[in-house]
């Protein structure tokens, strides 16, 4: 049973970290006047193509 908790628990715990990571590589990259890495857009679901299209 601990196998699995601790598969669901390094899941979750991997996916929240690579998300919260993407998400703050890709505004610091924005605010600096940067386009940010297509790694860090596909993380949050974002289509890398379209991201420039995008306007304030």
């Amino acid at each position: 049973m601990s196998a699995i908790r601790n598969s669901v628990r390094t899941g979750f715990f991997g996916r929240a970290f690579a998300v919260l990571g993407a998400a703050n590589a890709v505004s610091a990259a924005v605010e600096a006047g940067r386009r940010p890495r297509a790694k860090d857009l596909k993380e949050l679901g974002i289509d890398p193509a379209s991201f420039g299209q995008v306007t304030r």
